[in-house]
């Protein structure tokens, strides 16, 4: 049920969302190592979510489902876009299922509702919905620095010059998370006096690893003196198999300690402090919602696998929790302070952010997503019976097809190759250690009756059986 109560005053919205952040990479989500200050003292001032979920368990997927408060499998967009057709479709026991390598242009984006309302609205930082037809201007912004169709900074990395197309090459060696918030912290300073929408989508702290080598270098110090600096490979490549067995799955296990990739976090967290501190110079800290999040689960199985997302499994590209639980805070007024535990997805986002703008959602386009107002008030509960899932993708960090469902405290996977499903109550077992599919055989049966019923209704696309692996 979509929630019916307006503020009476177009907040001003600022949505950062990072690439390949985990869970557990910030210090007011139980990081020791991590440096986070700015992060965590909003989280202290706003609400932080402890069950907050990609839509999917890669990027481009959950960005479309921001936009468009839809589940991605409704949009067709359910893989990261492989702009150069280098990787898809991958093929195992399965081959993937197709998706559409754009943000369709019919759909109304929070951008087009945002801008119909009087908005200015800025997107700031990596796009990956398409090439050039479908660029951030095409789709309701009213200014795009620095969104094309990368998924990474392939130029030069973080270091200038990187040849992005839509922003120009700063001076040698500019770093890139550094020119993305200088470039929001300007617009903001220009405000015209009309409420705007940023949509600051960083392109850190996805690979590659790079940072300022004095800020590494405090983290080599500090990995030593932890004793953090052995850390443990698994496979050639560092990717697991994914036929590995339950009990080395569980046992893959890093520490959070690579040096580069703490640097990336600290210089992000710096960069955040920097923009609140100019939406308070700019007298706009008491009309401004901030909203921060991850766009999947951190990269913990593969390319080095730069974090740890223990004690949840996995990371990017799997299906476990590791692969879609992020870490969100918000900040802003009217939003009591508190931590929050009720289930929330990315399609949440597109009414959440409609309704901080007056907008009825409802009266936008079809969604499925629900509004947070009710839980920044202080309510602790959604009414909503499930959040699903649909990834009919070999991930390229290791996991297999599948889809999923959470209900309540209870969530049922179930992995397209042989159709094995498994049950985990994240309540006691966040780590899915346990499944429970044979000893709660009901529970099974109800929750794969309700994922069931939902690829149905959204018409999810199924990846077929590979011809040449099973005549192998």
């Amino acid at each position: 049920m979509l929630i019916t109560t307006r503020i009476m005053t177009k907040l001003n919205v600022i949505l950062i969302l990072l690439d390949d952040l985990g869970w557990r990479d910030l210090g007011c989500y139980g990081s020791t190592f991590y440096e986070t200050p700015h992060l965590d003292q909003l989280a202290t001032s706003g609400v932080r979510f402890t069950d907050a979920y990609a839509a999917a368990p890669v990027c481009s997927p959950t960005r479309a489902s921001i936009l468009t408060g839809k589940y991605p499998a409704t949009v067709g967009v359910t893989d990261w876009i492989d702009w150069g057709n280098f990787t898809h479709p991958a093929r195992g026991r399965l081959i993937d299922a197709p998706y559409i390598d754009h943000l369709p242009l019919e759909e109304s984006s929070l951008a087009k509702a945002l801008k119909a309302a009087g908005y200015h609205t800025w997107h700031v930082g990596k796009w990956h919905l398409g090439s050039m037809p479908y660029y951030p201007d095409r789709q309701g912004f009213d200014v795009n620095i620095g969104g094309c169709a990368w998924g990474l900074p392939t130029g030069g990395g973080y270091r200038s010059p990187w040849h992005i197309p839509t922003l120009e090459d700063g001076p040698p060696g500019e770093y890139l998370t550094d020119r993305l918030t200088d470039e929001a912290i300007k617009l903001i300073r220009n405000h015209p006096g009309q409420p705007f929408f940023l949509n600051l989508w960083h392109y850190a702290v996805h690979t590659p690893l790079q940072a300022d080598p004095e800020l590494v270098q405090k983290y080599v110090a500090k990995s030593r003196e932890l004793g953090l600096d052995q850390r443990p490979t698994f496979a050639e490549g560092n990717v697991f198999p994914c036929e590995h067995k339950r009990d080395q799955r569980i046992m893959r296990r890093l520490v959070q300690s690579e040096p580069t990739y703490a640097a990336m976090i600290e210089n992000l967290d710096a960069n955040v402090g920097r923009l609140i501190e100019a939406v308070g110079d700019a007298g706009l800290a008491e009309q401004t919602v901030i909203i921060f999040t991850s766009d999947n689960g951190g990269l913990a199985t593969s390319e080095g696998s730069p974090t740890c997302n223990a004690p949840l499994a996995e990371g990017k590209g799997w299906m476990y929790e590791g692969g879609m639980r992020v870490p969100l805070i918000i900040g802003g007024p009217g939003i009591l302070p508190g931590v929050c535990d009720v289930p929330v997805t990315s399609p949440d986002l597109y009414p959440t952010i409609l309704e901080f703008a007056g907008i009825a959602p409802e009266f936008v386009q079809p969604i499925a997503g629900l509004s947070w107002l009710p839980l920044l008030r202080g309510k602790h509960d959604l009414e909503r019976d499930a959040i699903f899932w649909h990834y009919p993708h070999y991930g390229n960090q290791g996991g297999t097809p599948g889809s999923s469902v959470r209900s309540g405290d209870y969530k049922l996977i179930e992995f397209y190759e042989d159709r094995r499903i498994e049950l985990y109550n994240l309540r006691e077992d966040i780590g899915e250690t346990h499944d429970l599919a044979t000893t709660h055989p009901d529970l099974a049966g109800h929750l794969h009756a309700l994922l069931t019923d939902w690829r149905e209704h959204v018409e999810a696309n199924i990846p077929i059986p590979n011809p040449a692996y099973h005549s192998e």
